[in-house]
């Protein structure tokens, strides 16, 4: 792909629309957001010795949301994965950048013309819709060029890493005949009741298995906490929102919403002049006013015969598609209402809107209510945050703080450096109770800034170190474990026999679960049972093969008793290659990201 980009950003016609656009995107003006990789932000990791900041976070989960690909209830638990995955995109980039990897700011500003997203309906690129797309996705342009050009990096660095790997024609006729062959087998699964006795535990067994295994019962080192939290959208909860807001602030939404238009143009030139095309319309608006169909008279009047015939549509637009003027004119009516006489380039319009492509106010009112009430509440939030910053610096305890601001003290269970459920699974709560302030010193910590809604502070109540469990204490969960090795070790040994019997040519009184013809894709039979079918070696003649496999779940005896190649099919075998090929890409980029975090320096806060 950046190949094809470095061959026509060589055109001349290429590269004078690559300078349109840098000129148009030098003429937005100073950017007054901070850019997606600034560097301001309390740390949330490092990688390698470069900093991931809150900020950074915070945007990335922010962005998903907008994008639909998290729902908002599920903000707060998918942060933790958000981080992970942007602290193996930044390895990779790194990996890329270090490797010679390079993307010039001409085939950037080329990729970026040619983006269908930023395109008007005649596929020019349009700059007031691409500024108001990445507006509406949470970017500046700015941070969406680095952003594309991180992106487009990485895909360099993958798509070189798969098609640096092949498979030969030979491993795919292969492939495609393991595929599509079939098996019939008989399978027994054992159980308990398949032993001659119940398995037994000895005392012995128990200890010998904790003092094997202690690491399995060690606790770690633990604090119990107490905490507060100032929580904007519950302090937007008790605050009732007038209904003549929510309807004011929908009809403003609705002043910006995309619309569906219809027009009748008149146009003017050297056989009509403005005054004539004028006089027109005015026609127009007369027969309007008597109740006649703006349709009917689009199709009568209208010169532009791409519409007229269909009542003179032009379909969904938003704002930037058609002018100043258009806009002007169409985003100042409501559904149903015309326009007065507007001009554009093109010619004199009349211009009525159909349908507003917004939400009826039913839908969303919660949703207004939910951001009138966090508006009202932000100026006091913010004083309640930085009284918070101030009591809690000076307090011995933090019940007084939160009497104080009049804030729930919480208490947590026992937790570890790993975390908890809940608030104390985010990001940097963890590293800050176990600060040296807080667990040595028995300070409150600082506020701690959770998303742009919360803040806390928190307090160890309590801390033990870390130490193996006694074996009093877990006793139950060693000689349930001691159990059920003991068992599954003795289904294994009877399938073992059993096997052994079955090949020496026994009749064994077994409840066989007879399969015919299963493909590698049965889905009526335990996959782990199918899997180990298909690894017996093939039958010769009318022999049977005997096996067994083991995993957690099941001990099963398996006789295999046919092999058939199956019917060819090209569209399964053809999807067969195309998998392998992606298997052996996905391996290669695999393997690289886990050697990358393997051999990188990465710390969470």
């Amino acid at each position: 792909m950046l190949q094809s980009i470095r061959d026509r950003s060589r055109s001349w016609g290429a590269k004078i629309i690559v300078a349109a656009v840098v000129i148009t995107m030098a003429l937005f003006g100073v950017e007054s957001l901070v850019g997606l990789f600034g560097n301001s932000g309390d740390e949330v990791a490092k990688v390698n010795g470069q900093s991931i900041t809150r900020q950074e976070l915070e945007m990335e989960v922010q962005r998903a949301i907008r994008s639909g690909q998290v729902p908002p209830e599920q903000e707060r638990a998918l942060r933790g994965q958000v981080l992970d995955e942007m602290i193996g995109e930044r390895l990779l980039l790194d990996f890329a950048e270090d490797g010679g990897l390079y993307l010039s700011d001409d085939q950037l500003d080329q990729v970026i013309v040619t983006l269908p997203e930023f395109q008007d309906q005649s596929g020019r690129f349009d700059t007031d819709l691409f500024r108001n797309r990445l507006a509406s996705a949470g970017f500046t342009p700015t941070s969406f060029r680095a952003a594309l050009r991180v992106d487009l990096k990485r895909q360099q660095l993958q798509q070189g890493l798969a098609v640096s790997d092949f498979v030969l024609e030979s491993e795919r006729e292969a492939l495609a005949s393991l595929q599509r062959q079939v098996r019939s087998f008989r399978y027994h699964t054992l159980s308990a009741e398949d032993l001659a006795e119940p398995v037994q535990v000895s005392e012995v067994d128990i200890e010998g298995y904790y003092e094997e295994n202690r690491e399995r019962y060690q606790r770690p080192e633990q604090v119990r906490l107490e905490y507060v939290i100032a929580d904007r959208q519950e302090m937007a909860e008790q605050v009732e929102v007038e209904e003549e807001a929510i309807r004011q602030a929908w009809e403003e939404r609705g002043e910006d919403a995309d619309r569906r238009v219809s027009h009748i143009m008149v146009t003017f030139d050297g056989e009509r002049s403005r005054d004539e095309a004028m006089a027109r319309l005015e026609e127009v608006r007369d027969r309007l006013a008597e109740g006649e169909s703006f349709e009917e008279l689009a199709l009568e009047y209208s010169d532009d015969p791409s519409t007229a015939e269909q009542g003179g549509d032009l379909g969904v637009i938003s704002r930037g598609f058609f002018g100043d003027a258009f806009d002007e004119a169409a985003f100042a009516l409501a559904p149903g209402q015309v326009s007065s006489i507007i001009e554009t380039d093109n010619g004199l319009h009349l211009i009525k809107v159909t349908e507003l492509d917004q939400a009826p106010l039913e839908e969303v009112r919660d949703d207004i209510a939910r951001e009138l009430a966090l508006d009202q509440v932000t100026d006091e939030f913010n004083r309640r945050v930085q009284a918070l910053i101030d009591e809690s610096f000076a307090a011995d305890d933090l019940a007084s703080v939160a009497e104080s601001q009049e804030l729930e003290l919480q208490e947590s269970e026992w937790v570890s450096r790993e975390g908890g459920d809940g608030v104390l699974s985010e990001p940097g709560v963890m590293s800050e109770a176990f600060s040296e302030d807080v667990l040595i010193e028995g300070f409150n910590s600082e506020v701690i800034e959770l998303d742009e809604d919360r803040r806390m502070v928190l307090r160890v109540a309590e801390h033990r170190e870390a130490t193996v469990l006694p074996l009093d204490e877990v006793r139950d969960q060693v000689e349930a474990s001691v159990e059920q090795r003991k068992q599954r070790d003795a289904l294994v040994d009877l399938a073992r026999q059993q096997v052994e019997r079955l090949r020496a040519g026994e009749e064994l009184e077994l409840d066989w679960q007879q399969v015919e013809r299963a493909t590698r894709q049965q889905g009526d039979v335990p996959q782990a049972i199918v899997q180990a079918a298909f690894r017996l070696p093939q039958p010769e003649g009318n022999e049977t093969i005997f096996g067994k496999t083991a995993n957690q779940e099941r001990v099963t005896v398996i006789a295999l008793d046919s092999v058939e190649p199956g019917e060819a099919d090209e569209q399964t075998e053809a999807f067969v290659a195309r998998m392998a090929e992606q298997l052996r890409a996905q391996a290669a980029i695999q393997g690289l990201r886990n050697h990358l975090r393997e051999t990188a320096e990465i710390e969470r806060y």
